[in-house]
């Protein structure tokens, strides 16, 4: 019974991480991180190594689930799973009706996540300090000149799927963010809300490969180079602000495949600004009461998560 109700328990952190990665501004590795599965999820990645394929191969199964821990892991998967399939299509329906309550929601959960990250810098010096002015000015350089289009051909889709699955074990980077600087968050979203197969094996292709390999690199990175890396992971969330600005004028359109016209190039505009251009509520206060929200809501998780971790 104990046992069922500690896979249970993962499966809702698993949950808990799917949630996040849909939310383009906080990370399924954040949520990882303060509910106390952080570590035995990278050693348990870390584990699917060569020697593990070959006990696959050897039909050695029980071998194989034991050396990859795959009880822990398939059950955080599949609330992962559960969590991104329920979600995908109210994001796309929020996105699209009330896109300043939610780019504002977005704007407070990356200001928490990035303060709480920042507290996992042990020791400030002039090295941890230019690695977060570099964090910073290497997201907001990517947020201003990455359009909001990309090829959706398959090796691309590959790729997104391996560089936005690192996010998942990052604790400070988003995957959706990533996708969204990539130009595929819609897209992806729009393939897990239709189902389509042909994409999403693509992108599982490309997320397998990227998140087996790149384990490895940041479990070297966090114990080698534990201040620098956190403080450029904190940068790189503060600069990224500026793409979840909820008040933006489009300078550029496109039509996409559906022949729906759609922004391209946007500039982050004053709320006043907007209401001018667009004679629309700019909704100041609603937009400051979801960014708070959004700030209070991670600060809680991190509270819930910390009280388990003592109990």
């Amino acid at each position: 019974m104990e046992k069922r109700r500690n896979y249970l328990s993962l499966i809702l952190k698993g949950c808990a991480m799917g949630a996040a990665d849909v939310v383009p501004g906080v990370s399924g590795g954040t949520i990882a991180f303060i509910t106390g599965i952080y570590e035995e999820l990278i050693d348990s990645i870390k584990s699917i190594d060569l020697q593990a394929i070959k006990l696959l191969f050897r039909f050695r199964f029980r071998e194989f689930w034991n050396k990859i821990n795959g009880t822990f892991l398939i059950s955080v998967v599949c609330g992962i799973a559960i969590s991104i399939f329920s979600l995908a299509k109210l994001m796309t329906w929020l996105l699209e009706h009330h896109p300043i309550y939610i780019w504002s929601f977005f704007f407070g959960l990356i200001i928490a996540s990035s303060l709480l990250v920042a507290k996992e810098i042990r020791k400030w010096n002039m090295l941890t300090i230019l690695a977060l002015v570099a964090g910073i000015a290497a997201a907001y350089t990517i947020t201003v000149m990455t359009p909001a289009e990309t090829p959706d051909i398959w090796w691309f889709i590959v790729l997104s799927g391996a560089i936005a699955i690192c996010a998942m074990i990052l604790p400070g980077i988003s995957g959706a963010f990533i996708l969204l600087l990539m130009g595929k968050y819609s897209y992806i979203l729009g393939a897990v809300s239709t189902f389509n197969i042909g994409v999403l094996l693509l992108f599982a292709v490309g997320a397998i490969a990227g998140i087996i390999s790149f384990s490895h690199l940041l479990s070297w990175l966090l114990k080698h180079h534990h201040n620098t890396t956190v403080a450029l992971l904190t940068g790189f969330m503060v600069g990224s602000l500026n793409k979840v600005w909820p008040w933006k004028e489009t300078l550029q359109t496109y039509i996409d495949s559906h022949g729906v016209e759609k922004a391209l190039v946007e500039a982050n505009i004053s709320p006043m600004y907007y209401e001018f251009l667009s004679q629309q509520n700019p909704l100041i206060w609603e937009a400051i009461l979801m960014c708070v929200t959004g700030f209070f809501l991670i600060w809680g998780i991190e509270y819930i998560g910390r009280k388990i971790q003592q109990n």
